[in-house]
């Protein structure tokens, strides 16, 4: 493998925008510290805080491979595999191969190791899980966990913060921006109408955004304004 697909990219942006906020939620509620990791109970451990993590795939940079942890033959059909499980399941729903292949290639990347976290970063999106951790389990292995845990904060929508989140989504992946917007509303629930040239939502606290892209798709205004 040498690229994603266009049905896995598009499926990351879903994510890109409300992800990236929370994963910055995550590290800002992690405490400095040491930490350690028990996956047959499900804990992780950092600076005094204990969270219950499901595994989310591990990372090999000598083979420069990805294997979902649904897909481990020492941890499939236990509870550390659950939430992953699902991810597998969305991915045979609608098609998109690199959620149903155990586990992938990523030697013909050209940065392998991103390719590793995009895939961790889309399947803590599909899961709508609290963030994602990443951290080394051996020389060359790298495991990425998922917190399941209601102590880490889930971010809300906030309307003026709404500009610099977007724009921050589309900068990760910049495949499409439209399904950075669109993905950002219906993870917050917000109902919105639009066409290829702008998507409009209604906000909570009675305001409204307009979002236009040009023909090449790209954004080009975003507007936030009290309704009428």
């Amino acid at each position: 493998m040498s690229e994603f697909s266009d049905a896995f990219l598009c499926e990351a942006e879903r994510h890109a925008a409300w992800g990236a906020v929370q994963l910055q939620a995550l590290t800002d509620f992690l405490p400095q510290g040491p930490w350690t990791a028990d996956l047959t109970a499900g804990l992780y451990r950092q600076g005094g805080v204990e969270l219950s993590v499901a595994v989310l795939g591990t990372y090999d940079a000598e083979d420069r491979s990805w294997m979902w942890g649904w897909a481990n033959p020492g941890l499939r059909g236990t509870p550390i595999v659950e939430l992953t499980e699902e991810i597998e399941g969305y991915g045979r729903s609608r098609g998109i191969a690199e959620f149903t292949a155990g586990t992938l290639d990523l030697s013909g990347f050209a940065d392998p190791r991103h390719a590793a976290e995009t895939l961790a970063f889309a399947g803590m999106g599909v899961t709508e899980a609290f963030g994602y951790i990443g951290m080394p389990a051996g020389p060359t292995t790298r495991v990425y966990l998922l917190p399941d845990d209601p102590q880490v904060p889930r971010i809300g929508l906030d309307p003026v913060a709404l500009p610099r989140t977007l724009m921050t989504g589309v900068s990760l992946i910049g495949h499409s921006a439209r399904h950075v917007v669109t993905g950002y509303f219906e993870h917050h629930a917000v109902r919105w109408r639009g066409d290829d040239h702008q998507v409009v939502a209604e906000l909570p606290g009675g305001t409204t955004a307009e979002i236009d892209f040009d023909a090449a798709g790209r954004i080009t205004a975003i507007r936030v304004s009290a309704l009428r």
